[in-house]
C-alpha cells in the first residue's frame, strides 16, 4: 500500500509534469471507485486544465480549473503517463490529454477515483476528516493531538484522523527510531518521548521521499522507487540483528496487527 512517501512523490511528479495540461476525454474503467455518477464525473472534468498537485496523507489532491480530482491508491496500485498509443494493459481510468499523453490509473485491490467542485473541497468527507500531515508535525502539534488520550502510539500513528500518512511499511522503523515500544499508550509518553517521535517521523519518512518512495512501487514514468530492504532498520526484519544493539529483532502481535521491534531498544514501560 502506498504511503506518504510514495504519495509525496507521485504529486512532486505530477505537479512537474501535468501543470497546464488539459483533459481531452475521460474513460472510466471501475466507475465504482467514483464517488459521483460516471457520466456526472467525465462532465465534470473534460476539458479542465490541471493547475496544480499536492498530496496529503494517502490523498492526492489535482487542483483544476473546473474542480477538484481526488486520487487515493487504495491497497495499491499505479498512476502511470505514457503516451496514448502505449498505455499499460492494467487500467482502471483513462484521462487523455490534448498533446495525446494519458494518465491511467489502476488499482491491485480497491481506490478512489473521486470529484469535488470547486469551492466544495471541504465537503468531502474522506479528506475532511484526515489528520494533519505527518512529515509537517512539530512537538506542539503532537503536544496538542494527545492531549487527553490513551490510545496506543503504534494506533494513533496509524490513525489518519490523527496523522495522516504513516502506514505499516513506515510504521516500525518509526517506533523504533523514537524507542517506543508499539503498545505504549499516549498517556505515558514524556516530553522527551515526545520530541524523539517527532524526530523520527521526519527520519523515518524522508529518507524513501529522498529515494521517490519504496522498491515495489512505480513513480510516473514506471521506474521503481529507491528506497530498497536495505533503508529500512527492523521492519519486516524478524531474526536480523538490531542495527543499534545487535539484539536479534523480533516480530509480536499488537492488536489486529503484528509489530517488528527490537525488545532491547523498545521496551515496554506501563503506566504508573
Amino acid at each position: 500500500m502506498p504511503e506518504l512517501p510514495e504519495i509525496v512523490s507521485r504529486a512532486k511528479e505530477m505537479q512537474t509534469t501535468l501543470i497546464d495540461k488539459t483533459i481531452q476525454h475521460i474513460e472510466v474503467l471501475q466507475p465504482k471507485s467514483l464517488n459521483i455518477p460516471e457520466e456526472e464525473f467525465i462532465m465534470a472534468l473534460t476539458g479542465a486544465t490541471i493547475r496544480d498537485v499536492t498530496s496529503r496523507g494517502k490523498w492526492i489532491f489535482i487542483d483544476t480549473d473546473k474542480g477538484w480530482l481526488l486520487l487515493n491508491l487504495g491497497m495499491g496500485g499505479e498512476i502511470l503517463l505514457a503516451a496514448c498509443d502505449d498505455t499499460p494493459e492494467n487500467r482502471r481510468l483513462i484521462f487523455r490529454f490534448e498533446d495525446d499523453t494519458c494518465l491511467t490509473i489502476n488499482f491491485w485491490w480497491f481506490g478512489y477515483v473521486h470529484y469535488a467542485s470547486i469551492d466544495k473541497l471541504h465537503e468531502h468527507k474522506m479528506t475532511a476528516k484526515l489528520g494533519p500531515q505527518a512529515i509537517d508535525l512539530t512537538a506542539d502539534d503532537i503536544r496538542q493531538i494527545i492531549a487527553g488520550r490513551r490510545a496506543r502510539v503504534k494506533s494513533f500513528l496509524l490513525d489518519q484522523s490523527s496523522i495522516a500518512g504513516i502506514g505499516n511499511a513506515y510504521v516500525h522503523d518509526i517506533l523504533f527510531l523514537a524507542r517506543l515500544h508499539p503498545l505504549r499508550t499516549l498517556n505515558t509518553l514524556s516530553e522527551a518521548d515526545i520530541e524523539n517521535l517527532v524526530e523520527a517521523i521526519h527520519s523515518g519518512l524522508q529518507p524513501s521521499i529522498d529515494k521517490g518512495g519504496a522498491f515495489y512501487e512505480l513513480n510516473l514514468y514506471g521506474e521503481k522507487g529507491g528506497f530498497t530492504m536495505d533503508n529500512i532498520l527492523v521492519g519486516y526484519k524478524e531474526g536480523q540483528p538490531c542495527p543499534e544493539c545487535k539484539t536479534e529483532i523480533i516480530k509480536i502481535k499488537t492488536g489486529s496487527t503484528s509489530s517488528f521491534i527490537c525488545p532491547q531498544c523498545q521496551p515496554l514501560k506501563m503506566e504508573t
